[in-house]
């Protein structure tokens, strides 16, 4: 295959929304898509796949040979085949990624991806975007202090991108209850407001720098708090009421940085997503996102 093509993995369950994004596609394995051209701008991908490169192969250790020749390391996505798959990969040099810790390096090795078309037929590339094995930003969790797992996707966003509050920094949780991502922020900022008409769990409310503010998200006013410099939120809301707010917020407060979940259901989402993408900023699908894509304008993409 030449390199007008690209393959883009979708997220678990995803297909859908990436099949309707994309154009030219000539070929689909499971959740991977091989299309026509250079990277489109897509955004419910999990990882993408820059030189995709079909090749044959004699054997388990010609595949191994020939994937050596590109690279060193190499993580296969699995849709079939996958005794053989593993038989490959056992010949590679040995990988055995752990989960990151909260902050952790992130990895700066290339990390190429491999998979079976048939049992004599290699698909691989040597260069994909995610750092991460198939794109999956795995951590070692924090089981007892966060009350819902929903902190997995600040963890997720502030390692992946490398950028996070200062100790001097305020930040404004818009629909924080129960508090998973106030409790994240607690720990990088000076201080932390919580809106929701729904309480905190109390062990996030009890943290010191933490105040609460009984109020819908949507009627938080910027203005009354000139001294945060960072609005974040994870509430559930239509995008396109979501949409909306997020314009108005960054044409009154530009200069402030903003980190959204969008939260969608069912499929037929594309006119909003490509609104969404044409803010200034970035979209992106974090790993630890469900059926939902982050905005931020905090980060270059």
């Amino acid at each position: 295959m030449s390199t007008t093509h690209t393959a883009y993995l979708a997220p678990p369950g995803l297909e859908n929304d990436l099949r309707d994004e994309l154009s030219d596609i000539t070929h689909t394995f499971g959740r991977l898509f091989i299309a026509k051209g250079p990277k489109q701008k897509v955004f419910w991908t999990q990882n993408v796949w820059l030189d995709p490169v079909f090749v044959d192969i004699e054997s388990i250790g010609d595949a191994a040979k020939k994937l050596r020749a590109v690279q060193r390391n190499w993580w296969p996505y699995s849709f079939q085949h996958h005794r053989r798959l593993d038989l490959i990969r056992a010949k590679l040099p040995h990988l055995d990624p752990k989960p990151l810790p909260f902050l952790g390096k992130v990895p700066s090795s290339p990390l190429g991806s491999f998979t079976l078309i048939d049992e004599n037929t290699l698909l691989y590339s040597g260069a994909c975007e995610s750092p991460m094995p198939n794109g999956e930003w795995n951590f070692v969790e924090d089981k007892l202090g966060p009350p819902s797992r929903a902190y997995l996707k600040l963890w997720e966003f502030f390692t992946r991108f490398e950028i996070k509050p200062d100790p001097s920094d305020v930040c404004l949780d818009l629909g924080a209850s129960p508090g998973g991502w106030t409790s994240v922020l607690s720990g990088m900022s000076k201080k932390v407001i919580a809106f929701d008409r729904s309480e905190l769990d109390p062990k996030v409310a009890s943290l010191p720098n933490v105040e609460f503010v009984t109020k819908d998200a949507f009627k938080v006013d910027l203005r009354d708090y000139p001294e945060a410099s960072w609005i974040l939120s994870d509430v559930v809301c239509y995008p396109e009421k979501l949409y909306e707010r997020i314009s108005q917020l960054i044409s009154d407060f530009p200069h402030k940085k903003y980190v959204f979940t969008i939260k969608f259901q069912g499929h037929n989402h594309l006119e909003i997503v490509r609104k969404f993408g044409e803010l200034p900023g970035a979209l992106v699908h974090l790993h630890n996102n469900k059926h939902e894509l982050t905005w931020t304008n905090a980060i270059d993409q």
